[in-house]
């Protein structure tokens, strides 16, 4: 038991490791940081979704936002589209899953905000559906997949592709990435 729990700690710590040591990708989660600091400066939001582990991510960064991560601030908006559960039933109802955040995009997203869509395979066509209605709106759209996300990568303005298939591993990354993202903002907009 003790060798399956260090297998999995030395495969996080591996893939970390990975992005730590990779330019393009500290670069882009730089880029991702300043686009949604931007959006903040000129009064604008952050919107985010994804399915299953990714929906709990977006919410649990949407709550970091909205009531604080690591300083005592004012409040930053940030909509996580996977906490309703009446408009996402009611979507997938009347047209189909794929358009449950689509359609929440078409409502709510305004050309200046920043649209984060997170898919660990990238292939998620909710997901995909939703960033491309908001690049259609004007809001700056970011992925956040694993390395075989190609498809996400077409459809948004920033990508992070984290260098895994392994999807457990992609989730870990995904919301330390994201955690750093809301430790930047908090440090640009509020120190």
């Amino acid at each position: 038991m003790e060798k399956i729990i260090e297998e999995h700690l030395r495969k996080s710590i591996e893939l970390k490791s990975k992005i730590l040591n990779d330019l393009s990708l500290l670069t882009i989660i730089k880029e991702m940081s300043l686009a949604i600091i931007e959006a903040y400066q000129n009064k604008k939001k952050l919107i985010l979704f994804g399915n299953g582990g990714s929906a709990a991510d977006a919410q649990h960064i949407a709550a970091e936002l909205v009531n604080r991560f690591e300083l005592e601030r004012m409040a930053l908006p940030a909509i996580a589209l996977t906490t309703d559960t009446s408009i996402l039933t009611s979507i997938a109802n009347d047209y189909d899953y794929s358009r449950v955040f689509a359609r929440q995009i078409e409502a709510l997203a305004e050309e200046g905000d920043v649209v984060i869509g997170i898919s660990t395979s990238g292939a998620s066509l909710s997901v995909i559906k939703g960033v491309e209605a908001a690049r259609e709106k004007g809001a700056k759209t970011i992925g956040l997949t694993g390395k075989n996300g190609a498809e996400l990568a077409r459809a948004a303005d920033l990508v992070l592709k984290v260098p895994s298939s392994d999807t457990p591993r992609i989730q870990e990354a995904h919301i330390t990435i994201l955690h750093i993202i809301c430790y930047l903002i908090e440090k640009k907009l509020f120190s």
